[in-house]
């Protein structure tokens, strides 16, 4: 696992202008090392970028992506996820990623949302006004307490909801949900930021996950409008084509959609998104941690003192 983030590290950095200039002593590196940051390195550059109109799920929902956004298809979010990231594969893949214009999976304050579809059935909302968000909170968390031991057995670090990073937000006119939970993850100094956005259609619901640090919170919220605004049911699949006639309604409201009503036979939370959210974070924070061996990447002969020579 050190190797594997290493490596992810090395990739991410280098792609960093002031790096691509420095001179790389590869004798600061083993073969396998060489081999595996090459392998990451094309991968990277094999992403296919999108922006402008995309379709999802076969004409199931329209996604208009800005210039400062970029959209990762199926396939290519799944290397991401998967290849460069380390989550075991899913039975289904995701619709995609978006991920901020700028920013590649490796760099070191990227953040992105996933997208999936969830097809249980017209999710009614008749009690969205009613929710207590608080009581909703403490039964999350002492549910997530219960999945701990689960969690470990399976190699995931246990992980703790400390409460409410931004507390549920519904808009009974667009049926768009959203919220933030504030994660700590066991051994872990640093805080991860889980931002839910759902929006609701005639059989299902669209959902999208930020995955980022809490110190992003701030940029993530400033997005959401934008990120809301960018995708909607087609029409046959919006919230108010529902037809109770011949549509399923889903067994569950709002409430335990904020709780983890789809992965109900999983736990509050799915087991795939909480080792996503921890792959991610510890991406992000073993920079420091790596900083000794980076440095054995760069000309030794670039300055008296011995040290990484000015970019």
């Amino acid at each position: 696992m050190k190797t594997k983030l290493t490596i992810l590290l090395l990739a991410g950095l280098l792609a960093a202008p002031g790096f691509l200039r420095a001179q790389m002593d590869t004798n600061g590196l083993d073969a396998k090392e060489i081999a595996e940051l090459k392998q990451v390195m094309q991968l990277v550059k094999n992403l296919k970028y999108e922006q402008g109109e995309i379709d999802l799920g076969g004409g199931l929902a329209k996604l208009t992506v800005p210039k400062d956004f970029n959209f990762l298809a199926s396939e290519d979010a799944e290397t991401v996820l998967v290849k460069l990231w380390g989550n075991p594969p899913s039975k289904e893949k995701p619709l995609g990623l978006l991920i901020p214009a700028g920013m590649t999976p490796l760099s070191s304050n990227a953040w992105v949302v996933t997208i999936d579809y969830s097809e249980d059935g017209f999710v009614k909302d008749d009690d969205a006004a009613k929710i207590n968000y608080d009581d909703l909170l403490k039964k999350m968390q002492k549910g997530i307490v219960e999945d701990n031991k689960a969690r470990k057995e399976q190699g995931y670090p246990e992980v703790t909801l400390v409460g409410w990073a931004e507390p549920p937000h519904y808009d009974a006119t667009t049926h768009k949900l959203y919220w933030a939970k504030q994660l700590k993850f066991e051994g872990e100094k640093h805080d991860t930021l889980n931002y839910s956005i759902r929006m609701l259609g005639r059989k299902g619901v669209l959902e999208l996950n930020a995955i980022a640090g809490m110190n992003q919170l701030g940029e993530i919220n400033g997005e959401t409008p934008k990120i809301l605004g960018m995708v909607d049911f087609k029409e046959g699949s919006r919230y108010a084509d529902f037809d109770p006639k011949v549509d399923k309604v889903a067994a569950y409201g709002i409430a335990a959609l904020v709780a983890g009503g789809i992965a109900a036979k999983m736990g509050l939370f799915k087991v795939l998104l909480v080792g996503l959210l921890a792959a991610k974070k510890f991406v992000i924070i073993g920079v420091i941690a790596v900083a000794a061996f980076i440095k054995k990447l760069f000309n030794r002969g670039g300055n008296s003192s011995g040290g990484t020579p000015s970019t």
